[in-house]
Order: structure tokens, then sequence, then C-alpha cells
């Protein structure tokens, strides 16, 4: 046997390890590579890594409420042997999110857009359907697979031996950001809507989600164009379907066989749970105002320019120029070595450009090298980078101004400052007669764009008004 055939024959036996598994869901055959005790230890690893990048939302009676409304779905889907977890994250971005063997996600960012228990049990549902179809095992084993493909490859063929062919350690976060593929996002509609039915609510709850989702697509289109910045995206089926999509009306519609006398709705329960809910930054994480970033317990705050838009995110905080061909991010060393100018030099290497100056009160240098500029300012035993950079020489020159005045806005607060720092949350008012959302957003802490939030929040986006009586939520 040639030293080809042998490989390819390694190759067959290889894939003749490879296992089939019956579908809880389908009762067919599915291409898998794990057992479902390995399922469960793949979700217990990769929930460990959740936790290290987020924070559990720190509302112990909320917690408890979504769980509740979580097991009660859990117990009519088509894995009902599994232990599942259903957990707020402390953040705010608008998601949901499921890894193998039951461990369920969904932020306060996503909680604060929903109006309803229907709609919040139609969120987690459509994640329990992920677990439930085996979806990321399902794209785990076919990955392996194809790795193993590549890997054979690469004996044949050297120059693909590469570790970006063999890294498929980003499969479940890819997934999670962008969704398990339209095939699978509907497959999790469909069988969320059954759980719905089952468990009492109205199924067509999911149709509302896609809604709350697409509107806030529409409203993130308006903020881009703002911005000067390319619309994003939402997690999944959410992304590309709007509230009339016939084929997903025909997912939902099936469920209708299942008949739900009296469907459970809970809108004010879902509201009173919610109330004092954090919108948006939340004090731990520092928070942004016009722009201006406020850290209440590093004790510092920082200017962006007026129209960059910037970036809060739990690992890190950077702004992106108009045209996002410059950006701007703070970083914080603990223990920084030397001076402040040998500190900034370390950083950039010896041919930089240093200036030594003084920034609110602290030893500081600026830096600059080719498009980078670099501010480090010593406070406290502590060293804070503000470090620019640029595409092109061109959006260097065009952006280093703003760039220059951020680093220089650095100050640090005094304990009355720090203890004014307060996170936004959500508050429910009953609406009077002639209320509008115009009136409302006068009065409103989100700046520009209160009167669209205060609509998307209410679920009356875009041109809804306040009805009287209306139990609603405000922003605070």
């Amino acid at each position: 046997m040639s030293r080809l055939l042998s490989f390819l024959f390694f190759g067959i036996v290889a894939l003749s390890f490879v296992g089939c598994a019956q579908n809880p869901v389908t009762g067919k055959q599915d291409f898998v590579m794990m057992s479902e005790a390995q399922e469960i230890n793949l979700g217990r690893q990769a929930d460990a890594d959740v936790r290290k990048q987020y924070k559990v939302y720190p509302n112990p009676a909320l917690q408890t409420y979504v769980d509740r409304v979580g097991q009660n779905l859990s117990k009519h889907s088509h894995r009902n042997n599994l232990r599942y977890r259903f957990t707020v994250l402390d953040s705010p971005e608008i998601n949901a999110f499921a890894l193998p063997g039951g461990y369920v996600y969904i932020t306060r960012g996503i909680m604060g857009y929903l109006n309803s228990e229907a709609e919040m049990a139609a969120v987690l549902g459509h994640e329990i359907g992920h677990v439930t179809a085996r979806h990321g095992v399902r794209q785990q084993s076919v990955s392996q697979a194809k790795d193993l493909g590549i890997q054979l490859a690469s004996i044949l063929v050297p120059e693909l031996n590469n570790q970006a062919f063999h890294d498929v350690s980003n499969l479940l976060g890819g997934a999670l950001l962008s969704g398990y593929g339209r095939e699978h996002e509907l497959e999790s509609d469909r069988l969320g809507a059954q759980y719905l039915a089952r468990t009492g609510y109205d199924p067509q709850a999911m149709i509302r989600i896609v809604g709350v989702l697409k509107n806030q697509e529409l409203f993130d289109a308006e903020i881009a164009k703002q911005e000067g910045r390319e619309p994003r995206r939402y997690h999944g089926t959410f992304a590309t379907h709007p509230d009339n999509d016939t084929r997903l009306q025909q997912v939902v519609g099936e469920a209708k066989t299942l008949t739900v006398n009296d469907p459970v709705e809970n809108r004010e329960e879902y509201l009173r749970q919610t109330a004092g809910l954090i919108f948006g930054d939340s004090a731990a994480e520092g928070v942004v105002r016009d722009n201006r970033f406020m850290h209440r317990d590093l004790g510092i705050t920082l200017t962006f320019p007026a129209d960059w838009n910037v970036k809060n995110l739990p690992s890190q905080l950077f702004a992106l120029s108009p045209n996002n061909d410059a950006v701007l991010q703070l970083m914080l060393d603990p223990k920084p070595s030397g001076t402040v100018v040998e500190y900034a030099r370390s950083k950039l290497g010896r041919n930089a450009k240093i200036t030594t100056l003084q920034i609110d009160g602290h030893a500081a240098a600026l830096g600059e090298i080719g498009n980078t500029l670099l501010g480090v300012i010593y406070d406290a035993g502590r060293a804070f980078l503000i470090h620019g950079n640029s595409k092109a020489a061109q959006s260097f020159a065009a952006n280093r101004a703003a760039m220059e005045a951020s680093i220089l806005s650095f100050k640090t607060l005094s304990t009355e400052e720090r203890k004014q720092i307060k996170p936004l949350t959500l508050q429910l008012v009953t609406a009077k007669k002639g209320d509008t959302y115009a009136a409302l957003a006068q009065r409103s802490p989100l700046g520009r764009n209160a009167e669209k939030y205060l609509r998307l929040i209410n679920a009356q986006y875009p041109q809804g008004e306040p009805v009287a009586g209306q139990l609603m939520k405000v922003v605070e």
C-alpha cells in the first residue's frame, strides 16, 4: 500500500470511530462526536469561561425569578432530564445564548427591552431549543471532523500545517455572537414556541421577540448614521427576520396545534420584577455620559471626542472615530516601573518623540511615533495609558488633535464626585392623560435619543405614545 493510500486508509478508520446519536427532538440519527456526559462537561467548562468574562447580575430575587420561569419551560422540553441553569449576566449587551449541557444565559441588557414574562419565556425557550436539539454539540462535532480531515491533509501537504487550521477553541464563542446558522435558529424558534405553548404561554410571543430585536436593529441603523458607522447585526435569526417573516410565522404556527387556553402573559409581574434594573453601563465598569467616562472605583474621568463612538466593555474601554479610521483606548498598569518618560519610551521604542508635561497635577508624558500617540499619566502608583492610533498617516493627522485633547482631559475625581457616579435604572410610572414620549424625554438622562429609547423599552417604537393608565418604564 502506498504512503498516500495508507493515510487515506487511516482517515477512513478514524472516521469509523465517529458515532451517530439519536437526536432528542427529531428522533433521527445525528453526526456527533461526544456523549451526553461529555456535552455536560463541555458546557461546565465553557460556563467557567463565561463567568470570567461577565459578572452575574447581583440581584438574587431577579435571578430566582428568571430561573423559575426557565425551569418551568425546561420541564416541558425534549430533554427534561438535564439539569438546566439559568443566569442573568450583568451586561448591557442585548443578547441571550446557551451552552451545551443546559447552561442558558440572558443579559440584563435584553431584559430592559422586554415587557412581559411571556416575552422573557420566549427568549429562554429559544435558547432551551438550542440545548434540546444539541446544536452546540452538532456544530462542535462537524468542526472536529473537519479538523481531522485538515490534520490528514497537513501530513500530505505540509504547507497546511498551521495552527490556524487546527484551532477550533472559538467555535462556541462564534456561535454565541452570530447564532448557530439559519437552520438551527429557525429550529430553536419552532421548539421555543412549542415549549411556550406547553407551559401555558402564547407561542406568538416568539414573534414579538423578533419584533423587539428587529426594532433594535432599525434604531441602531439610525444611530449608526449619526455616528458615521456601520449598523450592528443581532443574534442569529433575529438579525435577518422582520416581524412579518412568512417562514417564521409558519414555524411558530406549528405550535398552534397545541391549544393554549387563557395564555399566561404576566406583564405587570415582569415589570415589577425588573423595576430598578440597571440600564446601560454599571458603576462597577464605569459609566459614560455624553462621551465622558467616569469610574467610581478608579477615581478617574476621561472625555472622548464628542462625535466618537465609545465602547465600554467589561474587559476594555475604547472609542472609534466617526469614520472608524482611528481608535483611542484607555488601559491601566497597576505597577509601572521607571520614570514616566522611561515608561513611555519602553512602550513606544527609543525613536519615539517624548514630551513631559503635567496633566491635572500628575506627572505625565506624551509620546508619538508613526501613526501612534500615547499619553501616560502617573497617579497614586498606577500608570494610566491612553493609546491612540490610526490606520494611515492621513487619518492620524486628521484625528491627532482630538486624540491629544482626550489625553489632556484626564482628571482624578473628588470623593464627592465619586459618590455621584450612579448607573441609570429602569423605574415604573403610570402614564397620565396627555403624556408623550417627547415630554418624558425632556426629563430623561438618556441624551438626544431619549425619546426613541423610551419608545423602545415600552414596545412602542417608532411612533407609539403612552396610553393613560398604562404602567410604563422610564430611565432615571
